[in-house]
């Protein structure tokens, strides 16, 4: 359970949002929306431990239980998927996953099933550049799996994608999010990924329907 409580960040001048609290479920997938400017994406970064500089903030982080807003962005078990795909160039396919992997016995197999799951089987030694982008869109989301997270942060992770790939790919990541029973938190300006959401909310903590 990934939960909230009275986040507010403010810039030197004024206040960009809050008090905002929330709680997601395991397995549940909350989508945020706001307009553009107003301050999601720097909700995720604070959220990840990373608020940009000029920035201050308040409130609360907890993770299953534990308070984790003082914690070092590594230490807090939570993965992000961007936009971009930003995989790694000088990696193969296998690298990129095995940079993102906790140390353990059989990596290989673990990502061999990883990608056959994917419908991405044998594409371990493939080179990031000659990859589709739904294929690249998928290996990130794999990438970001790879680490284990208890929690998962998603800034416009379809937008990048044409209509076609994007509904898949958005089915698709819901699921693993399902299956995993992990708590996800979506920022996206498309209606319909905030429809696929299991609720949505503003930033000013108001409950929506789309």
């Amino acid at each position: 359970m990934l939960e909230l409580q009275r986040a507010s960040i403010a810039t030197s001048e004024r206040k960009l949002f809050g008090p905002l609290s929330f709680v997601i479920e395991p397995g549940e997938i909350l989508g945020l929306q706001a307009p553009s400017g107003s301050g999601k994406s720097v909700l995720l970064r604070w959220m990840l431990g990373a608020l940009p500089e000029g920035l201050s903030a308040e409130g609360e982080l907890n993770l299953n239980g534990e308070r984790i807003t003082q914690l070092a962005t590594e230490q807090r078990s939570i993965g992000l998927l961007l936009q971009q795909a930003t995989l790694f160039p000088h990696l193969s396919v296998s690298g990129n996953l095995l940079f993102a992997m906790l140390p353990e016995s059989d990596r290989s197999q673990r990502i061999a099933q990883m990608l056959k799951q994917a419908g991405l089987d044998g594409f371990e030694a493939r080179d990031p550049a000659t990859l589709s982008g739904g294929q690249q869109a998928r290996v990130a989301m794999l990438r970001a799996l790879a680490a284990q997270p208890k929690a998962l942060l998603l800034d416009e992770p379809f937008s990048s994608l044409d209509s076609r790939l994007r509904g898949e790919f958005r089915a698709w990541v819901f699921e693993q999010i399902e299956q995993r029973q992990i708590p996800a938190l979506v920022v996206s300006h498309d209606i319909e990924d905030l429809q696929q959401c299991s609720r949505v909310v503003t930033l000013d903590g108001e409950q929506v329907d789309v």
